[in-house]
């Protein structure tokens, strides 16, 4: 039997490309969305550097008056911009506020992803959702209302004689951050194969000894990212925070005792300034040192994030 060749297509049968197929409109539209934000981040950095590093290269402030604790940007001839006394109060809030929440925060992740029923786990994620939703006034409101009086009444003996301090401000920070790291904690314990726990639970374990040996070291890196993510978050909050910690410019050696934060000097001090003059661009500095902070969070993000972190 003779085989049967089919003659090959001709050219012109197939068909051209359409003018929206040469053209690629999505793939050219999501390019330039992305060149865009790329290119606003670029803007923003350039933009506040420059203002941040006016104030050595034009107003040429020493690095010595801005490396001490002494805050005195109106101070004619004694004037100095000590920003050691924001920096450390930043971190220090930020320290003691991952500090309340993190053991909360996994805590409530855990018994949603591995004890509570389906029901609990319907009203918790919702209400998780709902925190995140509120605005920071509203947790300075009550800060300022409940929680400092309630410090200056019942603690005065320990030193809460004011109730506005390095304690509160944390306080609500940690209020603030819960939901974040409650969220991404959830999320790493579900991503978490199953049968790690179906092998550890057939071994004869307890639960709570499938959680401490297994499902907490296999997300430590996903739970050592929810935490950053948190104090990122606490990093760039202002309002909150400055209506309960106090607002004094020196360097906290208390957690009974006010203080202050970067975000929180700028807010109050930018509107009394005029752009250019020293003390403005001082601000701008701070703005420069939070960026920065920023950016070595976003590292340590992508450090945690990389493959074999939990090893």
């Amino acid at each position: 039997m003779t085989d049967l060749a089919l003659p090959p297509a001709s050219a012109g049968i197939r068909r051209g490309r359409t003018t929206w197929e040469r053209v690629d409109l999505p793939r050219r539209t999501t390019l330039a969305a992305a060149v865009l934000v790329v290119l606003l981040v670029a803007l923003l950095f350039f933009f506040i550097v420059s203002n941040g590093i006016a104030l050595f290269t034009a107003s040429h402030v020493t690095l010595s008056s801005v490396l001490n604790t002494s805050w005195n940007p109106d101070g004619g001839a004694q004037t100095t911009f000590g920003i050691l006394p924001f920096v450390a109060g930043t971190l220090g809030v930020m320290l003691v506020a991952a500090v309340i929440a993190t053991p909360l925060s996994v805590g409530l992740a855990l018994f949603m992803a591995e004890v509570a029923p389906g029901w609990a786990r319907s009203i918790t994620r919702p209400a998780m959702e709902v925190f995140v939703g509120i605005p920071s006034v509203v947790y300075g409101w009550l800060g300022i209302t409940v929680l400092v009086p309630y410090l200056r009444e019942n603690f005065a003996g320990i030193g809460f004689t004011l109730g506005f301090s390095w304690f509160a401000g944390s306080l609500v920070l940690a209020l603030m951050i819960l939901p974040t790291i409650t969220s991404v904690a959830y999320d790493v314990f579900l991503a978490i194969p199953a049968d790690l726990r179906t092998a550890s639970l057939a071994m004869g374990t307890t639960r709570w000894q499938t959680i401490r040996h297994i499902l907490l070291p296999a997300g430590k890196a996903g739970l050592a990212t929810a935490v950053v993510l948190g104090m990122m978050r606490a990093a760039g909050e202002a309002l909150a925070v400055q209506m309960v910690i106090g607002n004094r410019p020196v360097m906290p050696t208390s957690l009974t005792e006010p203080m202050t934060t970067l975000t929180s000097q700028i807010t109050m001090d930018m509107g009394n300034t005029v752009s250019g003059e020293p003390w403005n661009q001082a601000l701008w500095f701070m703005g420069c040192v939070l960026l920065l902070i920023s950016f070595g969070f976003v590292l340590l993000v992508r450090r945690f994030g990389r493959p074999g972190a939990n090893a």
